[in-house]
This record gives structure tokens, sequence and C-alpha cells, in this order.
């Protein structure tokens, strides 16, 4: 995506900056003071899905929000490291290299299951972790190899991508929002049109599915002593409640927050309702 066109329109553009750390160049949002909070969004998810959340939480922290590789305006600079171990290896390389000391990591869906392996890899040995509709489990049945194997063959044809976005329209971007069980206001729903537009986060999306296996990340769970809170949304019709339950029994040190009538999108949904179970948390 082009930063010098989107930027105009793009949530807290003026808080963004662009960080060389092999082998990717990333997008940064940074704002606010005190304990450093990483935001880490979703499969096919930007900064733009803390847009509102972001400065609520920057009264009280200092809160950074990165684009993954090949979502957003980050520059995928290895395709080989698009999974979550190279990428939960690459955030902490980034993490290291600015200085930032992680006092906590939320993570919504596949941003959860990566803050998971952060922690599980030693990235912040005392800090916690915020999932919201974490995405901590495995497709079931045939869906576990067929979903994955279709985001490979996809991504091996290069004009998956250019078809995908060309044929994006906003009524079809709204739909698919709400196939998620989210209802999200119209500024959200540009920003979904937008990217889902654009050839290179799209490539980037798919590239993230063909190689995502939780299995190491969830063998571990056990052993993950961090305090951890899992926030769901009771209408999440893409990661459902059951996953953060499940979760929750092998975690030694996890609480189980249900929100209802809430869907995937829970925290753009109703950021508002977000910020103080996260702040209580953080300071209890």
């Amino acid at each position: 995506m082009d930063w010098e066109t989107a930027k105009a329109n793009w949530p807290h553009a003026a808080k963004s900056r662009f960080i060389k750390s092999r082998p990717h160049v990333w997008h940064v949002q940074e704002m606010g003071k005190g304990p450093t909070l990483l935001l880490l969004h979703g499969a096919g998810g930007a900064t733009h899905s803390w847009r509102d959340l972001m400065p609520i939480l920057a009264k009280d922290f200092h809160v950074i929000a990165i684009d993954l590789p090949g979502h957003g305006f980050t520059n995928i600079g290895r395709k080989q490291r698009c999974g979550i171990e190279p990428m939960s290896e690459d955030i902490i390389a980034l993490a290291k290299q600015e200085g930032w000391e992680i006092d906590a990591i939320i993570g919504h869906s596949a941003g959860a299951a990566l803050g998971f392996r952060m922690l599980q890899l030693g990235c912040s040995p005392r800090g916690t972790i915020i999932g919201l509709n974490a995405a901590l489990g495995n497709f079931p049945g045939l869906a576990g190899v067929i979903f994955p194997m279709m985001a490979k063959m996809l991504t091996f044809n290069p004009l998956t991508a250019n078809i995908v976005s060309s044929a994006t329209t906003p009524q079809s971007v709204k739909r698919l929002i709400e196939g998620t069980g989210s209802s999200v206001n119209e500024a959200g729903l540009a920003m979904y049109h937008q990217l889902v537009s654009a050839r290179s986060h799209v490539d980037g999306a798919l590239t993230m599915m063909s190689q995502w296996k939780l299995d190491g990340v969830l063998a571990r769970l056990p052993e993950t002593i961090n305090k951890s809170l899992l926030i769901v949304g009771e209408n999440d019709r893409a990661v459902p409640p059951i996953t953060s339950e499940s979760a929750a029994a092998k975690l030694p040190n996890a609480k189980v927050i249900r929100l209802p009538e809430l869907g995937h999108l829970a925290h753009e949904e109703a950021p508002e309702t977000f910020a103080p179970l996260i702040t209580r948390f953080l300071t209890a």
C-alpha cells in the first residue's frame, strides 16, 4: 500500500513512522506515556483496528501498534517469514532494536496467538497478555487441512491478490464484516475496503494464512504462566467463544470475560467497553 496516497485519511497518521528491522520495513504507530503496551492486530487487519481504543489507552500507557508483515503499510521483506514462529521472532527483534520494554501485549484474533508465542519465547517474562477474541485453536476437522492448503495454493498464483482486490466493493466488505458477527461504523468499513482493495495487503494476508500453524503454541499453553485475560464477544462467528474458554482451561493464570451482543471485531464496536476492562486488568 502506498503511504503517501493513504496517509491523509489513515487514522492517527501523525503518530506513524517506518522502522527498518530485518527483514521487514515496519509501519508503527506510537502514543502516550507509561507502561508499554504492544498492540497486535489479526490476519487481514492493520493499525486502523485500534483507531478508537488506542487513544483511550494512551491516557495511561505508552501504546505501540504495528502492521504485521505484508499487512497495511509494513513492507514484507521475506515471504518465508510470515508464519507464527518467524513473525514472533521478528517482532521481538524489532522491540529489542527500538528499546521497547513490553509490559503487556494486547492481541486481536491471530495477533493474540502471536502474543502468546512471543511470551513463550521470553520477550517479556513477567509481562501480561490480553487476547481479544483470541484465535487460540485450529480449524476443526478437514477445515484445518483444507483452509491453509487453499491459502497456500492461492498465494502461489500471482493473479489471486489482483482478482480479490479488484473485485472488492463497499457492499461486499460490509457483508464480510457482518459475517463475523460485528457491526462496524462507516469509517471502519471504509478502512477495510481500502485494505482489501490493495493487492499487497491481500497478498500479505494470504501468505500469513498459508504458513499459519498453531500446534506448537497450543502445546505450550500449560507452561505459559503469564497473567492472561481473554475477552470474547458472544456473537463472534469467526472464532467461537468456546475457543478462548478451552485455551483458558489450559493456561495456569487466565481469566475469561464474555461480552454479549458483540462479534469478532468487538474492540472496534465498543472501545469504550474494552478500555476500562483492559486498564483494570493491567493495574490490578
